[in-house]
């Protein structure tokens, strides 16, 4: 096996041998022992396929070298016993009909009844490769090759949750009503990813899986989704307007990689850090983020806020503010940079989902509703301290590490060995109006690699800079899947992911390649940053 780095925050291990069952027990089985050694700042250990991702928490990015020997200690002593007992999984599935519209076309295809297609389907043995692309997503091998089929020429637009599909010569089950290419041939009441377990998803890499096929009669109906009644603090906002892509975030769910559920959390995860500490509250309390054009709030209580991110001529930025019960507040568009935040002394009160209260849109959980926010809804805050007040004192803009919009992104290159042609680090590149917070889609002369390969998927982290086959670079952002088969041009440093997500819709930017010890000493300047503000707010606090 080999041990590799990934970027600056990941430490991947790459495992010999033929992909089948064999295989993915070992690559769980490594998983497992590196889990249960876990060092302090190892926030995910994410298997795929042939490797195991051991992510760091961005407070451990200068000893990533120390993390990497020490997945070497665990790999000597660890991987004679690193061989997991694989479960054994059993999916009902209801194949054809309105269930599995595709069935019968495909058999047609393939020249056999839909009975034999149900057989073959039905009679294989599948092992999980990897959970990912989607939270409770199973990469699935042992498909039969008689039942290989090219995924459609045009996706549908929905395809509902618990559908059975082939793919290629792969089969999986969606775990979401989501878009999709696959041949649809049937559909299973089994719950692939449910956040309201203790272990959301179904599946685990190395599991063994059985499709028994039954009846439309089989099928449940869908159960009710249950509401649980929260105290109320008394406090709240109302959203008269809720801007662009509003929502509720905290700095993320980490953890959950390995059961396809991405960090997530605020883009600009420094901006509300600051804002937090502003108004008094813990750095991991949830606040708003909205793009490009800000919510219109009304407040039904008085609240200490502070807004930071991108600008808007609202309130006064980086700084704590008074506002008054009744008081109506438009934040408009944003100025420059794209993503706006909004912090409130006691936090945004909603539940928390999986270790965290922001939302994941694709799953649908956190943020309050599960969505994104709209007119009408009431956002619930947490109690406000007793010593929380405004001030006539802002934070120096000049600290804050995408004040000067420099158009340049500093990224470590990948290790892989394919490489890609010099122009990669010349080119200027435009940011397409496609761009989300699961990537920033770019724009400029097309990167061709100097030699070409089929990849296996593996884990990716937010600033992994993928390069699918058009050559149109995409940076993964925190709600990007967790992993992916791309060949990768290189990985944002840490410190610049701020900076990635502040890019607006026709910005241009430029790679530079830089090395680890570069970006280590660009992440301990914003960490430092970080605490020279914490250590001012605190002093102003105390006078106030």
């Amino acid at each position: 096996m080999n041990v590799s780095l990934l970027g600056d925050t990941a430490v991947v291990v790459t495992l010999a041998g033929e992909i089948g069952p064999e295989l993915a027990g070992r690559v769980a089985g490594v998983a497992l022992a590196l889990r249960r050694e876990a060092q302090t700042g190892v926030v995910d250990v994410v298997p795929a396929f042939r490797t195991v991702t051991v992510v760091l928490a961005e407070e451990s990015v200068p000893r990533q070298g120390e993390v990497a020997a020490w997945v070497r200690q665990v790999m000597q002593t660890a991987v004679v016993a690193a061989v997991s007992t694989p479960r054994e999984v059993e999916i009902p599935v209801c194949y054809g009909g309105s269930e599995g519209p595709d069935l019968t076309e495909l058999a047609a295809a393939k020249g056999l009844s839909e009975a034999e297609v149900v057989s073959l389907h039905s009679g294989a043995d599948y092992f999980v490769h990897a959970i990912g692309f989607a939270p409770g997503f199973p990469y699935l091998g042992g498909l039969p090759p008689a039942l290989a089929t090219p995924r459609r020429s045009t996706p549908r637009p929905l395809v509902p949750a618990g559908t059975v599909g082939i793919g290629g010569g792969q089969t999986g089950v969606y775990p979401f009503s989501t878009p999709g290419g696959w041949n649809l041939i049937g559909r299973t009441p089994a719950r692939l990813f449910d956040a309201d377990r203790p272990e959301p998803a179904l599946l685990s890499v190395g599991d063994r899986v059985r499709f028994r096929p039954v009846s439309v009669a089989d099928l449940p109906a869908p159960e009710p989704k249950a509401t649980a009644q929260r105290p109320s603090t008394g406090r709240g906002i109302t959203v008269v307007r809720p801007g662009l892509h509003s929502s509720i975030q905290d700095l993320g769910r980490p953890g959950r990689r390995h059961e396809g559920i991405t960090a997530g959390g605020a883009a600009d995860a420094f901006s509300l850090r600051l804002l937090n500490q502003l108004v008094g509250n813990d750095e991991h309390a949830a606040g708003l983020e909205f793009t490009l054009v800000g919510p219109t709030l009304r407040f039904e209580c008085d609240a200490v806020v502070a807004v930071g991110g991108a600008p808007t001529s609202a309130l006064p930025r980086w700084q704590p503010t008074w506002v008054a019960r009744g008081t109506t507040v438009d934040f408009g568009p944003v100025t420059a940079g794209c993503r706006g935040y909004l912090a409130v002394a006691g936090g945004i009160d909603v539940p928390v989902v999986l270790g965290g209260r922001g939302l994941h849109l694709r799953a649908g959980f956190g943020g309050g509703e599960g969505r994104l926010l709209a007119a009408g809804d009431s956002i619930a805050l947490g109690a406000m301290g007793r010593d929380v007040t405004g001030g006539g004192w802002h934070l120096d803009e000049r600290m804050l590490p995408w004040h000067q919009e420099s158009g340049v992104l500093r990224v470590l290159p990948d290790e892989d060995g394919t490489g890609f042609h010099a122009a990669a680090w010349t080119a200027s590149y435009q940011v397409s109006a496609k761009s989300d917070r699961m990537g920033l889609r770019l724009i400029g002369p097309a990167l061709t690699e100097s030699k070409r390969e089929e990849r296996l998927s593996s884990a990716v982290v937010p600033g992994t800079i993928q390069v699918p086959p058009d050559g149109q670079p995409i940076i993964l952002m925190v709600d990007a899947q967790t992993i992916g088969g791309y060949p990768r041009l290189g990985q944002v440093i840490a410190a610049d992911l701020p900076k990635v997500a502040q890019l607006r819709p026709g910005q241009r930017v430029q790679f530079q390649p830089v090395d680890r010890d570069e970006a280590t000493r660009a992440l301990a300047a914003r960490e430092r940053a970080l605490a020279l503000a914490r250590q001012g707010i605190a002093g102003k606090r105390r006078q106030s």
